[in-house]
């Protein structure tokens, strides 16, 4: 394969941290864009850059010449709103905008389940792209970044795809996760798919592993080439468990989780 570079924002974040190693190989240099340089030691065919997720300039350079890029930058979790649109919606248009502007074609945008937090996991798997239904500002600032994704894949014919990232761990933990899990390699594996993308357009899917409990649906992930393999019951010896953490009926339980509860009021630092 000819050489090719990947560019990731958010590169010293906990998603980059595990997909830096899955995704290594022979000919693909990893540009790490953060305010914070990630921990250790960089590998050879890696390069760290100090870009704020705002800095559309310096974003831009840093994209010259990459087959993809993956946009993990921004927020987590619940902020004040201000901080938000800075870093989460302006912050997903600068990675957009500095994509096309330096002619890379394909991005990978990391949404996340929060945008469609106050659908029961039944109604979300009756259909193939759940509508949305923001469970926090956090939430509302990826249902947006899905709008930017899909203006620029129509409008610029680039190849997008955002995914609604469940509970990402390398190992499932509580009983909830049997349904939510998305393992360290299936995001790698998705990643992947993203990357290697041919055709132009946008598209929504579920950043989930196959879990044999699981509702949502995984056939938009497959329809770009993203079969997930892992699954939660695999790990179930392994898996804390505790009574308020017990499986809920998925007809009404809210995809949304613990964000919901009386102490996460929207328009605060959680952290």
């Amino acid at each position: 394969m000819p050489p090719e570079t990947i560019v990731i924002t958010g590169g010293a974040g906990r998603i980059a941290t595990a997909l830096r190693p899955r995704l290594r190989k022979s000919g693909r240099t990893i540009r790490l864009l953060d305010v914070t340089a990630p921990e250790g030691p960089l590998d050879v065919n890696e390069e760290f850059h100090h870009i704020p997720v705002t800095d559309l300039d310096g974003t831009t350079r840093a994209c010259l010449g990459a087959r993809a890029l993956v946009h993990l930058g921004g927020d987590p979790s619940e902020r004040p709103w201000a901080e938000l649109v800075d870093t989460n919606i302006t912050g997903t248009y600068t990675a957009f905008e500095s994509a096309r502007a330096a002619g890379v074609p394909n991005v990978f945008f990391a949404s996340s389940l929060h945008c469609v937090g106050y659908n029961t996991f039944e109604s979300a798997s009756q259909s193939p792209v759940a509508p949305p239904r923001p469970d926090t500002l956090y939430g509302v600032t990826k249902a947006a970044g899905e709008a930017i994704g899909s203006l620029y894949a129509d409008r610029f014919s680039m190849r997008v795809v955002a995914a609604r990232i469940m509970e990402f761990g390398e190992h499932p933990s509580g009983q909830r996760q049997r349904l939510t899990w998305f393992s360290h390699d299936d995001a790698a594996r998705l990643v992947e798919a993203a990357i290697q993308l041919a055709e132009p357009g946008f598209h929504i899917v579920w950043g989930s592993s196959r879990n044999s409990k699981g509702t949502v649906p995984l056939g938009p992930g497959e329809a770009i080439g993203f079969f997930p393999q892992d699954d939660a019951e695999d790990h179930l010896q392994s898996m804390a468990s505790s009574p308020k953490d017990d499986p809920k009926d998925p007809k009404t339980e809210l995809i949304a989780g613990t964000f919901i509860d009386p102490q996460h009021p929207i328009n605060t630092d959680w952290t």
